[in-house]
Parts: structure tokens; sequence; C-alpha cells
């Protein structure tokens, strides 16, 4: 008798671990699903904004410092205050996030050629994919390697201001280099953190605004990664 309650009891633990980890694919398959469509919208609308002269009408304007900064400001706002968000409007702001993100990167299609442009996403792709891969799947604690990132990605930042000034070519290359390896940290670091914020028992609300989160995460990865290989793979027009 005490064999089989034994039996049982391992039987229903095995249930529960079988039921939390498809929570939890499911919860990244939603990850991975808001970050595609938002990358999407991006390129949509990057591609329109180029391709009809509207970025180029606002960028012999005042309006363009609008649409460089509105982007950052919104992620800014997402962050704060998305716990008091409904999940719907969290998930409105990140799209009008990736939107704005598509204005504000729509000289990509008009000083690369297009040909560049979609090789660079498809190894940006592959990088990121693997990396994500490694993230999700590896048994190291990776909170060291993202903490040393992330004070890479501020390194990174204040050498990108002094270079505005100095206008060093040197510096330039050093940044594009150091920026492609720390956004790929920043990705396996990232989808292992989004991977270990999940839990079982979380309201759906809760879940989707964790999902938006980490989506925005990966999304700011992907494209940053994909920038930084544009200075080396990128043809101009």
């Amino acid at each position: 008798m005490a064999e089989f309650d034994q039996q049982r009891m391992q039987a229903g633990a095995g249930a529960q671990v079988a039921d939390i980890d498809e929570g939890l694919r499911a919860h990244m398959l939603r990850v991975y699903n808001y970050m595609s469509a938002a990358l999407v919208i991006t390129g949509v609308v990057a591609y329109f904004a180029a391709a009809s002269g509207i970025y180029v009408a606002l960028a012999a304007t005042p309006l363009i410092w609008v649409v460089m900064l509105a982007p950052l400001g919104l992620v800014f706002f997402l962050s704060a205050r998305i716990n008091k968000m409904s999940a719907a409007a969290a998930q409105t702001t990140f799209w009008i996030y990736s939107a704005l993100m598509g204005l504000s990167l729509s000289f990509v299609f008009l000083a690369y050629t297009g040909e560049s442009v979609v090789t660079t996403f498809f190894v940006t792709a592959a990088a990121f994919g693997s990396l994500s891969l490694y993230g999700y799947t590896t048994k190291r604690d990776l909170s060291g390697m993202g903490s040393f990132m992330v004070m890479g990605l501020f390194g990174i930042i204040i050498a990108s201001v002094v270079n505005i000034f100095l206008a060093s070519s040197a510096l330039h290359f050093a940044i594009s280099v150091i920026g492609i390896l720390v956004f790929a940290g920043l990705t396996a670091w990232d989808t292992q953190d989004i991977k270990n914020m999940y839990f079982e028992g979380d309201h759906a609300d809760t879940g989707t605004k964790k999902a938006v989160m980490g989506a925005l995460r990966l999304y700011l990865d992907f494209v940053n990664m994909f920038l930084f290989m544009l200075q080396f793979l990128g043809n101009r027009e």
C-alpha cells in the first residue's frame, strides 16, 4: 500500500511538472509571437514611410526629433506604467511603439540597398534564434553575464555620444563590434530571465503583461543587433 501511494505521488508530481512545462512553452510562444508581430509592424511602417517620402519630409522639419525620441519615451512609459495598465492597454501601447520605431527606422531603406537589408535581417534572425534557444535551454545561470552586458550597453551609449563630437571611424567600428556582442549576450540572458519569470499561477492579465514586456526586451535585442550588423553587412545606396 505504501508503495502504491508513493507511485501515485510520483505520478502526480510528474503530471504537475508536465503542466508547468506546457504552460511555459505556451507563454514563451506568446512572447515570440508578440515580438514577431511587432517586427512585422516595424518593417511595414519603415518601408512605407521611406517609399512614400514621409520620412524625407519629416527629416526636413524639427518633427524629426519627435520621431526619433518618441519610441524611447514610450519604452520608459510602458516599463514604468505596465503594472497599472490593463493587459489590452499594454498590448496596444506595444503595437504603437513598434509603429513609431518603424517610422524612426525608415532611414534604413533610404541609406542601404533593399537586398542588403533583407540579407542582414535573415542573418540577424538566424543569430537571434540560436542565441535565444541557448538562453532557453541552458542550465547555466546567465545572470552574471547579463549584468556585465548591461554595463557594456551603458558603455556603448556613452561612447556613441562621445563619437558624435569626435567622428572617429575607428571608434565607430569598435562600437559596432562591441554592440553586436553585447546584444548577442543580452538575447540569451533576456530569454532565460523571461523564462524564469513565468509563474503557472499568474492571473491571465498578469501573464499577458509579462509576455508583452518579454516581447519588448527581445524586440529591442533583435532590432539593435540588426542595426549593428547592418554596419558590416549593409551596402549603402
